[in-house]
């Protein structure tokens, strides 16, 4: 019994509970008559729809900034890539290598301004983030309507001012890379060069976090007096932390983008951060350490509860608890976490 309980510490309630929860959907399933090859095939496709924009969390929390709940700050320059790369015609793969082409200065611009406010406010990090995700959003809403975008696909067909809500990728870049190298075997679709994209930028992220840099990086988040001493200078290193955080950010939403097919604009990003945050807390993250290996296991626990248990309560109970199931996760982890970052705070004192 002692053995179960240290295994269940160590692994996490939150995961524990999670997984066995997620296990025995997937037992009900053939019960559900659902096909385990389709559910296993969605389940992939929403991991690498989001694994991105969940290792966007990494850079900020190494450095001490906390958990990116301005992550929509970085979708925001993704979408203005994604619209920019549509705008100008660009087509196939060239359409989505433009689109990051495009996104990239623009979030290095939103990321230095974003990474100078956090610097200015240090202690209170995700009280900002959050407050800035919800400002872009809301002036982002503003600036859909006045840029002067003139392609027929995207804009409004009755006035030809403003984009439309949602923009089709079909003829751009849609499953650009979903399709790229994909296995199938029966229904078990294995988008296997959208999963090669994320592994080539958790290789990068991870490498980058045992230079010189990253080591310093770790260094600011871990102890900021020490890395003072040591003669880091702890605001730069914040500041690219939240540059990187937020390039990554803008190239997440263009991968998420060619998954599904459609650039969604307006008040979508809004609710983009909190799952990304869930995700990596799931993965055994906290608000001042995260590794790849937290981004990938928290986003396989994360998108497999909200795509599985949807599917197999639909078919059972002709139910849609999809957004209950998603909304009891994303909070209740987060809630979890910042919990017992207060509990250990007492504990230290």
């Amino acid at each position: 019994m002692q053995k179960i309980k240290s295994i269940i510490e160590s692994y996490g309630l939150p995961r524990t509970i999670i997984t066995c929860f997620i296990i025995l959907m997937f037992c009900l399933a053939p019960v559900a008559q659902i096909n385990m090859g389709a559910l296993m095939s969605n389940v992939l496709n929403r991991f690498v729809m989001n694994a991105i924009l969940v290792l966007a969390m990494v850079p900020m929390v190494h450095s001490g900034c906390g958990l990116n709940f301005g992550l929509p700050l970085g979708i925001e320059a993704g979408l203005l890539g994604a619209t920019l790369s549509v705008e100008f015609g660009f087509t196939g793969v060239t359409s989505f290598v433009m689109a990051i082409v495009f996104a990239i200065p623009i979030a290095t611009v939103f990321g230095l301004i974003y990474g100078l406010l956090l610097n200015k406010i240090k202690g209170g990090e995700m009280m900002i983030a959050t407050y800035v995700g919800f400002s872009i959003v809301s002036l982002m809403c503003i600036m859909w309507l006045i840029l002067p975008y003139h392609s027929p696909n995207m804009v409004w067909g009755y006035s030809g001012n403003g984009l439309r809500t949602t923009i089709t990728l079909e003829g751009y870049y849609s499953r650009i890379l979903s399709d790229l190298f994909k296995i199938e075997i029966g229904k078990l679709v294995i988008p296997t060069g959208a999963i090669l994209f994320f592994a080539l930028l958790a290789l990068i992220i991870w490498a980058f976090l045992h230079t010189k840099t990253g080591t310093a990086m770790t260094a600011v988040g871990s102890n900021p007096t020490f890395a003072k001493a040591a003669g880091i200078n702890i605001d730069k290193i914040r500041t690219l932390s939240v540059v990187m955080s937020t390039i990554l950010g803008a190239i997440g939403i263009i991968v998420y983008e060619q998954a599904f097919g459609y650039i969604q604009l307006y008040t979508a990003p809004i609710s983009m951060a909190m799952p990304a945050v869930a995700a990596i807390l799931l993965g055994g993250a906290s608000v001042n350490k995260a590794t790849i290996f937290n981004v990938v296991i928290g986003t396989i626990l994360y998108q497999g509860i909200v795509t599985v248990t949807p599917a197999v309560m639909n078919a059972l109970i002709a139910l849609d608890i999809s957004d209950v199931i998603r909304n009891i996760v994303s909070n209740g982890v987060i809630l979890y976490a910042l919990t017992r970052k207060i509990e250990e705070g007492k504990k230290r004192r």
